[in-house]
C-alpha cells in the first residue's frame, strides 16, 4: 500500500449531488478528526442530508492531486425552527437577553461543519476552506459551535477574528461544553 499524499491540490465547490456522492469519504473525515467512535458516521449521514437541503447551503472541499478528499466545510442560512438556531437563542437570551439573540441570530450564516483529515491538519487547509465557504456569503454574521478547549480549531477562529458570543453552553442532550463563536461578515 503506497501512502497518500496529504498536500492539497485544489478547492472546489461541491454541490449537494457531489456531496451526497462524497458523504462517506467526508463522514470518514469527520469521525477521524473530531475522535469519535465507530458508528458515528451512520448517526450523522441523514442529517448532514437534510442540512444540504437547507436555504443558502453550500459546500467546500479540498482535494489532493488524485481527487482524494482532505477536508470539508459547510453551512446555510440559519433560522428560526431549526435545532442548533433554537437552543443557541434559548442560551444567548436567557444569558444575555433577547436584544443580543437578536443581533446574532437575526441574520446569520450557521459554519455547521468544517474538518479536515489528521493527516492534512496544520497546513492552513482549514482557514482556505473556511475563507473559500464564506466568500460572497450575503448574511451579516457567521456563527459556530465549537467544543470549549484549545485545538488547532480554536486557533483558526482567533486568527479569523471569531468572538466569544456564548461560552461554556450545553446543548441538549450532550454533557459536553461548547463554545458558540461568530463574527461579522466579510472576512
Amino acid at each position: 500500500m503506497t501512502a497518500m499524499s496529504s498536500e492539497c491540490t485544489r478547492y472546489v465547490q461541491l454541490s449537494a449531488d457531489e456531496f451526497r456522492a462524497r458523504l462517506p469519504e467526508a463522514l470518514t473525515i469527520y469521525v477521524d478528526a473530531m475522535r469519535y467512535p465507530e458508528g458515528t458516521a451512520e448517526q450523522r449521514a441523514p442529517m448532514w442530508l437534510t442540512h444540504a437541503l437547507r436555504e443558502g447551503w453550500r459546500c467546500m472541499a479540498a482535494l489532493d492531486a488524485d481527487g482524494v478528499l482532505l477536508g470539508l466545510a459547510y453551512g446555510y442560512k440559519g433560522r428560526g425552527g431549526q435545532w442548533w438556531h433554537e437552543q443557541v437563542r434559548h442560551g444567548l437570551t436567557r444569558r444575555d437577553g433577547q436584544a443580543a439573540a437578536e443581533h446574532w441570530m437575526s441574520d446569520y450564516f450557521e459554519l455547521t461543519e468544517i474538518h479536515v483529515s489528521p493527516g492534512s491538519q496544520g497546513k492552513r487547509i482549514g482557514e482556505d476552506l473556511l475563507r473559500r465557504l464564506l466568500d460572497g456569503v450575503p448574511s451579516a454574521h457567521v456563527l459556530l459551535s465549537t467544543p470549549e478547549g484549545t485545538s488547532r480549531a480554536w486557533n483558526l477562529y482567533r486568527r479569523v477574528g471569531f468572538v466569544d458570543v456564548l461560552r461554556d453552553y450545553h446543548f441538549a442532550g450532550d454533557p459536553r461544553a461548547f463554545a458558540i463563536l461568530g463574527r461579522t461578515l466579510p472576512l
